[in-house]
């Protein structure tokens, strides 16, 4: 066996030198017709190619380039569009835009009668936008711009009343109704800063708010949640802010509502959902607010206010504050320092029920009233099933000052009271329909005076 193997391999070499000199006589012939078809494969193929390239380098697709530069060109075409798009949306991240319309028709009984004067029909529009400012090493920045524009005076203060029927109204002092000029508002910018300086962002539980620019004041101070927004909530100004501050002027801004100022708070959110916030604002009084003497005779007020779960866990939010106006006028218009103390409490009490409560006082100056009270609640209509409805109640009381009585010959320390309820119904999430009555008894102080009660209907649109 194994002499066999050695020689069955010798005799397979030699049959295959033998039938060499056949196979060596066909191949010249065979190897030239395949190089000649492999010649006009590459042709043919560099041909498509040059045509491939020059149909992808033609910005447009045309029904006579290939079917695969058509495909590679709606491909590339579909990933920009994507690529746009996430552009787009990068660049629009952490803008935030709303749009608000309010109308409002109102009429009234009593004296003075209304008249056309009185701008029973009135609209109120306001744009704002809050757009990314960029960061300051851990702290981080925005601007806030709020546009406003408007249309007749409503039931504006009618007769010697301190209060206003209709705080949606808006309308540039001095000029005739048919004037809408858009008005810039507020332009402030904010820094939120996390604390302890130096320390991990993510773990903060405290931080620090820096604001300064144009701004309203009652956006920082004497908030309050049912309170507070006269195109949802309740119209008449005396329920809107602290009527020391706003019906009485002690806020010191200018003829739109709006002063320059800076504001500086400490929030404290480490006990969460409980909440403890320390708030100063400096703003611009008299023709501080129209950005004339700077800030000389500034409003100064300090806030301490808290969110606290009471009531089984239903949410409140307690404040107090203390204001000082250094440009401020006694009652025969001559400049005089004011000061004063207010509170603004808002307490659910019920899952769909909430009340409030406003108290005012002033301790240094003068005014036509130095004491007001206002309170009232809220009732969500899911006890109705109607979940986006609310009722609201509230009255109020404007204590008038000894000063006052005396200046305008009042017989008696009185006050004027004044009451509101409304409806608030949901005709979809934009668009919400208020019909209200409102109610004041002894305006001005005086109990020789008429009463007078407003009706009104309010639409509002929000976007």
């Amino acid at each position: 066996m194994a002499l066999q193997h050695p020689l069955s391999i010798f005799g397979g070499l030699l049959a295959t030198s033998l039938s060499l000199p056949a196979l060596a006589a066909n191949t010249p012939a065979s190897l030239d017709t395949r190089l000649t078809q492999m010649e006009l494969r590459i042709k043919n193929l560099e041909a498509e190619n040059a045509l491939l390239n020059k149909s992808l380098n033609e910005p447009y697709i045309s029904d006579s380039e290939p079917e695969i530069s058509a495909r590679l060109k709606a491909v590339e075409s579909q990933a920009n569009s994507y690529r746009s798009a996430a552009r787009t949306v990068e660049s629009l991240q952490g803008i935030e835009t709303s749009v608000g319309f309010t109308m409002a028709a109102q009429g009234m009984n009593g004296e003075p009668a209304s008249s056309p004067e009185n701008g029973e029909l009135n609209y109120r529009g306001d744009v704002t936008v809050s757009l990314p400012a960029g960061s300051i090493g851990a702290a981080e920045g925005f601007m806030f711009t709020h546009f406003r524009m408007g249309q007749g005076l409503g039931l504006e203060n009618p007769g010697d009343a301190f209060s206003s029927f209709n705080g949606t109204s808006f309308q540039r002092p001095g000029t005739a109704t048919s004037d809408s000029t858009v008005l810039l508002a507020q332009a402030w910018y904010q820094l939120n800063v996390p604390l302890p300086l130096g320390g991990n962002p993510d773990l903060s539980r405290q931080h620090l708010e820096l604001n300064f620019g144009k701004m309203d004041p009652f956006m920082f101070f004497d908030q309050n949640t049912i309170a507070d927004d006269e195109t949802r909530g309740f119209m008449n100004q005396a329920f809107v802010h602290n009527p020391l501050l706003d019906a009485g002027g002690d806020i010191g801004v200018d003829d739109f509502g709006f002063t320059p100022g800076f504001r500086m708070a400490w929030i404290n959110d480490r006990l969460k959902p409980e909440q403890y916030v320390i708030s100063m604002g400096i703003f611009g009084a008299a023709k501080g607010a129209s950005f004339e003497n700077s800030l000389t005779d500034p409003f100064i007020i300090i806030q301490a206010d808290s969110q606290q779960n009471l009531f089984t866990g239903l949410q409140g939010n307690y404040r107090v504050y203390y204001w000082r106006n250094g440009g401020a006028e006694d009652l025969n218009g001559n400049k005089q320092t004011h000061q004063g103390l207010g509170l603004s409490f808002d307490q659910k009490v019920d899952d769909y029920t909430s009340l409030f409560m406003r108290y005012g006082r002033l301790t240094q100056g003068q005014l036509q009233f130095d004491r007001s009270l206002t309170l009232g609640a809220n009732f969500g209509g899911s006890y109705w099933s109607r979940g986006g409805d609310a009722i609201g109640i509230a009255l109020g009381w404007l204590s008038l000052s000894e000063d006052y009585r005396q200046t305008a010959g009042l017989n008696s320390r009185s006050a004027e009271k004044v009451a509101e309820i409304f409806y608030r119904y949901r005709i979809n999430s934009q668009f919400d329909v208020s019909p209200n009555i409102q109610h004041i008894s002894q305006p001005g102080g005086n109990g020789d005076a008429s009463d007078m009660t407003a009706y009104g209907l309010r639409a509002q649109l929000n976007f």
